[in-house]
């Protein structure tokens, strides 16, 4: 049974039309396909000049057919509550609605039209394709995060069980909780991983002390796929030794979707079919190919929100090789998070932090940037920029989050400020640690 599409279609997502226009997208030629992006790059802005105020007043000088009058956008312009940047006939009611992890430190809630979402998950359907690997029937070894409040611990589960996934906590990367996910793998027929980097390079690191091999344990995996985090190349040859199996790299934005995707000749292939990509310099200039500079794209398909020439906050670099149908991601700078380590001895990932984060993001866009620094074994630091102080309440709800999800007794430090330190690329990591 197709549970995974069946779910989709069921909450509204028309994948089955989505997978259509995917096809007839794949199906033109160079010059067909080259008119369909400048095309659809017009439309999408001539859509929300017309149809979402909040993008009128954005972008009051621009011209769908000049692109250089387009103005980049960033998350700062993007905070600001959901229902004052939707586009007409669009409402919380009848869009996708989602929060950005805050990997960068600049959190805000989003929305995407139903068959722009639909279109996403095509996306991703299609190039799994490329490993042979189907969402609906493929055994998914999952290394993410996991809501642990009663309703979205059981929710993020159902999904799971809808989309053949077994999920490995990221909270946990002792020797213990990996030793328990090891037995796992050798009495389970998972087809794939999938996760975060950090946490599958602790389980491999887990592996060579071992000295072991993953699918010698488990024959029928194919294929990890790695994603969230930067992949080293070192740990690349890590993962590759230890697990056994071809490492997948994997780009994409909670907001965006699948930005590129590494296939069988090891090219990172960018989206091309609902998304378009530039790398710009400092002053917003389209920069050659070969020369590293800011990740900025636009959302083709997503009429219930503007993400048009969206600054995503990475540094990259597009192949010399590269042409506008097919450009190739060479290097990704951004999206690297240490491991926590704590008093206990437990290990988790940084991007355990989203799940912590999440306490702090509110829909009044108050907090506007946010670093959390690990300055010793037991003691962390919480740096934010916001409109107004956070109440008591709130830094207390804020520490029983750091507490549930990490552990108990540690010491947390505040600190409002007006700028957040950044890196010499601009980049605010979201966490950092001084151990």
């Amino acid at each position: 049974m197709n549970l995974f599409n069946i779910s989709l279609k069921i909450n509204g997502f028309p994948i089955k039309k989505a997978k259509t226009v995917l096809e007839t997208i794949q199906q033109k030629n160079d010059s067909e396909l080259s008119t369909y992006i400048e095309a659809k790059k017009q439309d999408i802005v001539t859509y929300h000049l017309t149809h979402n105020p909040f993008y009128k007043t954005f972008a009051k000088e621009a011209n769908p057919k000049d692109w250089n009058s387009i103005p980049v956008m960033t998350k700062r312009h993007l905070q600001q509550p959901l229902n004052h940047r939707l586009s007409d006939g669009f409402t919380t009611k009848n869009v996708y609605i989602n929060k950005t992890s805050g990997s960068s430190g600049d959190p805000f809630i989003f929305a995407k039209d139903k068959f722009c979402h639909a279109l996403t998950w095509a996306g991703f359907i299609d190039r799994y394709r490329w490993f042979d690997l189907d969402f609906n029937t493929s055994k998914q070894a999952r290394f993410y995060g996991i809501p642990l409040n009663k309703l979205g611990y059981y929710k993020e589960r159902f999904k799971d069980f809808l989309s053949k996934r077994y999920r490995f906590s990221v909270f946990d990367l002792g020797d213990a909780q990996l030793e328990k996910n090891m037995n796992i793998f050798k009495n389970t027929k998972f087809d794939y991983i999938n996760g975060y980097t950090s946490s599958i390079v602790q389980f491999a690191k887990y592996l060579q002390r071992k000295n072991m091999v993953l699918n010698t344990m488990c024959p029928t995996l194919k294929a990890c796929i790695v994603t969230s985090e930067m992949l080293f190349e070192e740990d690349k040859v890590l993962l590759e030794t230890q697990l056994g199996i071809p490492i997948i790299n994997e780009y994409g934005a909670a907001e965006l979707g699948l930005i590129a995707f590494q296939n069988t000749k090891n090219e990172w292939i960018v989206n091309t079919e609902d998304l378009y990509v530039e790398i710009l310099d400092e002053n917003n200039r389209v920069l050659p190919y070969g020369e590293e500079g800011r990740v900025v794209i636009t959302s083709l398909y997503n009429k219930a929100h503007p993400f048009i020439r969206y600054d995503l906050g990475d540094i990259g670099k597009l192949s010399k090789e590269s042409t506008l149908n097919k450009p190739l991601l060479e290097t990704l700078v951004g999206r690297t998070n240490d491991i926590v380590v704590l008093p206990s001895g437990k290990k988790a990932a940084g991007l355990s932090f989203y799940y912590v984060t999440k306490t702090v993001i509110e829909n009044d866009g108050n907090v506007k940037e946010f670093i959390i620094e690990q300055l010793t074994l037991d003691t962390f630091k919480i740096s934010y920029t916001s409109s107004y102080e956070l109440s008591e309440e709130k830094l207390n709800n804020i520490k029983a989050a750091i507490s549930k999800y990490l552990e108990p007794n540690l010491t947390v430090e505040f600190e409002r400020k007006t700028a957040l330190e950044r890196s010499a690329r601009g980049k605010l990591k979201q966490f950092k640690s001084y151990l």
